[in-house]
């Protein structure tokens, strides 16, 4: 396995989904594993999600929940107008929703920490970090396009032809002790 580091020239690469939707990326890492190249990408723009208020099952109280692919369709071009009132511009990419644009400063009334469910098996929860970008309604439904405060890092394979694509997640699980292990190498 061989490992080498992004250069500070802001190599980028477009990675592309099954939809024909690109994201454009900055190169972190480039890694070589079982012959294969492999890249740890950063999305040049700001990472969003979008997420509704929805009553929980007793009925007591609401939470937020994160919008599926198909309210998205219907959602967008609302979204899109009201961050565009915040000089933002929201963009159906790859993997991600994102915006182009110079984001506010994270305050601490605007963001919040979800509870994300134990989606490795490993029994642990883990905790993610959210900033409001902007607040909207839709048939009286109440949405909130929010970014990460953590960046959102992708792994991706890279073709001979120099195109990066998303790796399924079972594929993405049986190279993970050899990922780790090659980041940590990087950081020693």
């Amino acid at each position: 396995m061989t490992f080498s580091e992004s250069t500070q020239d802001g190599h980028t690469i477009a990675l592309k989904d099954e939809f024909g939707r690109s994201l454009l990326c900055q190169v972190e890492q480039e890694f070589e594993i079982q012959g294969r190249h492999y890249a740890l990408l950063l999305p040049v723009d700001t990472p969003v999600e979008i997420f509704s208020w929805c009553e929980t099952e007793s009925g007591e109280e609401e939470e937020l929940v994160d919008v599926d692919e198909d309210e998205i369709d219907e959602l967008f071009p609302t979204a899109r107008a009201v961050l565009a009132e915040h000089e933002l511009s929201l963009q159906r990419t790859a993997v991600t929703l994102t915006v182009a644009g110079e984001l506010p400063e994270a305050e601490e009334e605007n963001c919040f920490t979800l509870e994300i469910d134990d989606e490795d098996g490993d029994g642990d929860s883990k905790d993610e970090e959210f900033q409001i970008l902007a607040t909207f309604f839709h048939q009286d439904v109440e949405y909130n396009v929010c970014t990460p405060v953590d960046p959102l890092l992708i792994f991706a394979q890279v073709t001979q032809t120099g195109e990066a694509q998303i790796i399924p997640p079972e594929e993405f699980e049986r190279l993970r002790p050899e990922i780790e292990s090659a980041l940590f190498d990087a950081v020693e």
